[in-house]
């Protein structure tokens, strides 16, 4: 265990004689709790696990699981290792998937502020019928295994979100071990309902001069006019020593339908991120329309060195699928 010190998005670790958990945010610390000894691979953290993000450090909450595939071209280059899952990507080199948990999780909103990722809402579609109503849930994220830092609280209510209350019950017989929250009815009913916007499940990687772009597809519905909707998530992280600002991005869409959009801009959601050694990463989402269930992205981000020259990092190609599964309504689990 260690005394944990957290500056909007990096985390710095000592050894002091108490283990005991704290944030740095402006000019002062606050206590958080206990810091907890992170899991091994394939040991899942509970439903109401209390974690600090160890690239973002934001406080947040476990509300479930996700066996993802992982697609990492850069293990593809180095090794020949045999795959847990025998798929592979349609687009270039094949790369065998490998099974690797993630977690959906709740965002303390009282960080969102300070962090260098959006507010991560997940966005989706509502039944076939419906051709206008777009549902978002902010403040939920989806975290690797490895990017969880676990920590206990006393608090009864230790992360502030809208969904916090609905979604977990405190645990009256775990007052001072971790998890002391359990899932409520509410959570379970929701999961199961929602579970189709919710669940990622494929993950892709590729580094390129030390900068790691991660992107993780999610369908979201698709409309009565046979118009196919998916929302991506991108993670951008300079794992280098050499800072690094983003300056175009370019996209190539193929659809099913036989079409090949190409799409050249500058930056990404309205910013041209600097990633350095002091703020290594940045996230956002996307959304994207086709008319075919189905289709390709891949492309390249424009990355500019301090000494004005620059470089092509690669986006790993990914696949766009559509799902069958029944669409509900999340009103009647949402509240609204």
């Amino acid at each position: 265990m260690a005394l944990v010190f957290r500056k909007v998005v990096n985390i710095f670790v000592a050894a002091p004689s108490k283990p005991v958990c704290h944030r740095y945010l402006s000019t002062r610390l606050a206590k958080v709790g206990l810091l907890e000894t992170p899991k091994d691979h394939g040991k899942s953290y509970e439903t109401g696990q209390l974690f600090l993000h160890k690239v973002f450090g934001y406080r947040g909450i476990v509300l479930f699981p996700w066996l993802a595939r992982v697609y990492d071209r850069d293990t593809a280059t180095k090794t020949e290792e045999k795959s847990v899952d025998e798929q592979t990507t349609s687009i270039g080199k094949e790369v065998k998937g490998k099974n690797h948990l993630h977690y959906q999780v709740l965002i303390d909103s009282r960080d969102s502020p300070h962090i260098r990722t959006q507010t991560e809402a997940v966005t989706f579609l509502s039944n076939p019928d419906d051709t206008r109503t777009l549902y978002t849930i902010p403040g939920l994220d989806h975290v690797a295994h490895e990017d969880i830092l676990p920590y206990m609280s006393v608090e009864r209510s230790p992360i502030e979100h809208d969904l916090f209350d609905q979604f977990l019950v405190h645990d009256p017989e775990s007052s001072t071990a971790s998890p002391s929250f359990m899932t409520s009815k509410t959570l379970r009913v929701w999961q199961d309902k929602i579970q189709p916007w919710l669940q990622l499940s494929d993950v892709h990687r590729e580094t390129t001069e030390n900068i790691r772009v991660t992107v993780i597809p999610f369908f979201m519905g698709c409309r009565e006019t046979k118009i196919y909707w998916w929302r991506y998530c991108v993670r951008l992280e300079n794992i280098g020593e050499e800072t690094v600002q983003l300056r175009e991005r370019h996209w190539r869409i193929f659809s099913l339908s036989g079409t090949l959009e190409t799409v050249r801009a500058r930056g990404v959601g309205g910013h041209e991120p600097i990633l350095s050694a002091e703020q290594p990463a940045f996230q956002y989402s996307s959304h994207i329309a086709l008319q075919a269930p189905s289709g390709h992205m891949w492309g390249t981000f424009k990355m500019e060195r301090r000494d004005g020259t620059s470089f092509d990092c690669k986006i790993p190609p990914f696949s766009l699928e559509s799902k069958s599964e029944e669409i509900n309504n999340p009103n009647d689990f949402l509240g609204s």
